[in-house]
């Protein structure tokens, strides 16, 4: 665990991590694959990685993203594959991007996807945690520590709806779609490393729970305890709840 002195120093740690597990991957096998969170948590994080983090492979980068919700098009403001689109896939001009696409017939995507996921390993998750502890959209009520799907639909638990509105992705709680397609928890901690990148003291209580808590599906994130091959980077804000030492 790093608590960083600024989210701006979170940002920088977190990029220069993301940046030499691309590198290790490329050295060893000439190619990296790599998944990314979206949201409001991550923007600083991706600006330094793209933008001011020399030494990205990116041209020997496979990007995937984690999330999407179900039948919104890509062209959606709130749309998780024009997130990485714009942050990611346009200025760094990876090898390649695989994106959900949320308005295609779900099964159809997970089978697709999880498809690729097993011909593709990851060699770096780039997650967050939610409000309400998610790891992606596995909300407590639909996460499974023991998932035997690597992407599946899930419906959305009410505070992690109210969280897209307060993040400004839409007006009201009544435009957040009730479904969505995710990466489960097993197949995000399969990554070959994860960094979880959690700055702001909205994430406070869950980065408490997820870490000094018990290890449980009602903070999803406390499954980082029996991850060891993550990082989680913190600032004072996010790390202001956990108890001494």
């Amino acid at each position: 665990m790093t608590v960083a002195a600024t989210t701006a120093d979170l940002c920088r740690q977190a990029a220069d991590a993301a940046a030499a597990a691309l590198r290790a991957a490329v050295a060893e096998r000439g190619r990296a694959h790599a998944m990314f969170a979206t949201g409001n948590s991550q923007l600083g994080m991706i600006e330094a990685l793209v933008n001011h983090t020399a030494g990205v492979p990116w041209d020997k980068t496979v990007v995937f993203h984690m999330d999407e919700y179900l039948g919104v098009s890509d062209d959606h403001p709130a749309s998780f594959c024009r997130w990485i689109r714009r942050r990611i896939v346009e200025p760094a001009r990876p090898e390649a991007a695989h994106l959900l696409d949320g308005t295609l017939p779900a099964d159809e995507v997970c089978a697709a996807y999880s498809r690729l996921l097993a011909t593709h390993p990851l060699d770096l998750c780039c997650l967050g945690i939610g409000e309400n502890g998610h790891l992606a959209f596995n909300d407590p009520p639909v996460a499974d520590f023991d998932d035997p799907a690597d992407v599946k639909v899930v419906v959305l638990d009410p505070r992690c709806r109210l969280q897209q509105v307060d993040e400004g992705h839409f007006a009201a709680v009544a435009e957040v779609p009730e479904q969505a397609i995710t990466v489960t928890v097993p197949a995000l901690l399969r990554a070959r490393q994860v960094l979880a990148i959690v700055p702001d003291a909205r994430k406070a209580e869950a980065v408490r729970d997820a870490l000094s808590g018990p290890v449980s599906t009602s903070c999803p994130a406390s499954a980082l305890q029996h991850a060891p091959q993550a990082s989680i980077y913190l600032d004072g804000d996010s790390a202001g709840l956990l108890p001494p030492g």
